[in-house]
């Protein structure tokens, strides 16, 4: 009897250990997130972030979860050093006064067990607008190359940049924005375990 308490206990433990909440650090190299705009009309015109941060959280058992997002601003690539240096003058991204574009959510809505969107505050050019990101190719995974456990998704929205100070010029350009951040984040136990491998083994 004794046996089989302490068997249910493990079994209960395990459980509870397995559907409790689980916590992703964004893998910069294999995070893109990027923006596309309309051009005089002409064609749409797409750039990028080099450096994301952050992490995300997530419940499934809860079909629950929550995300911050930080990207360095002065990242901006453009393919070409003068328009890089344009965006972030103070028409634009101003990122001598604000160098990081933050996103941060506590509301990860499910459907299924599919996360499907998530709800929070953006912040660009020290502006803060609520706005909902819709979540789609979410995947949970072993990485087949550096065997980690891993989540990606792609997560998109489209705002108005005059609505964060970043309206001139808007004969050039469409005062749509769609941000789009293909992501990729992984268990920081699995980073820690790859850092510690002994390279001559």
């Amino acid at each position: 009897m004794k046996r089989l308490v302490i068997v249910t206990a493990l079994a209960a433990f395990a459980a509870t250990a397995q559907a409790a909440p689980e916590t992703f650090v964004i893998d910069n190299s294999h995070t893109y997130p990027h923006f596309t705009y309309n051009h005089l009309g002409f064609s749409n015109q797409t750039h990028k972030f080099d450096k994301t941060s952050g992490k995300v959280i997530l419940d499934r058992a809860a079909k629950a979860g929550s995300a911050i997002v930080t990207i360095d601003a002065t990242s901006v690539n453009t393919g070409h050093a003068l328009f890089n240096e344009h965006l972030q003058a103070a028409d634009f991204f101003d990122t001598a006064k604000y160098p990081t574009i933050t996103f941060k959510s506590d509301m990860m809505a499910f459907r299924g067990d599919q996360p499907v969107s998530l709800v929070g505050d953006l912040t660009i050019k020290g502006v803060t607008r609520p706005v909902t990101l819709a979540v789609s190719n979410f995947q949970c995974m072993q990485d087949p190359t550096f065997k980690l456990e891993s989540c990606g998704a792609q997560a998109t929205v489209t705002i108005r940049r005059s609505d964060f100070n970043m309206g001139k010029h808007a004969f050039l350009v469409s005062n749509d924005i769609t941000l789009n951040l293909a992501i990729k984040a992984v268990k920081p136990q699995s980073v820690l375990q790859v850092a510690s491998r002994d390279p001559d083994r």
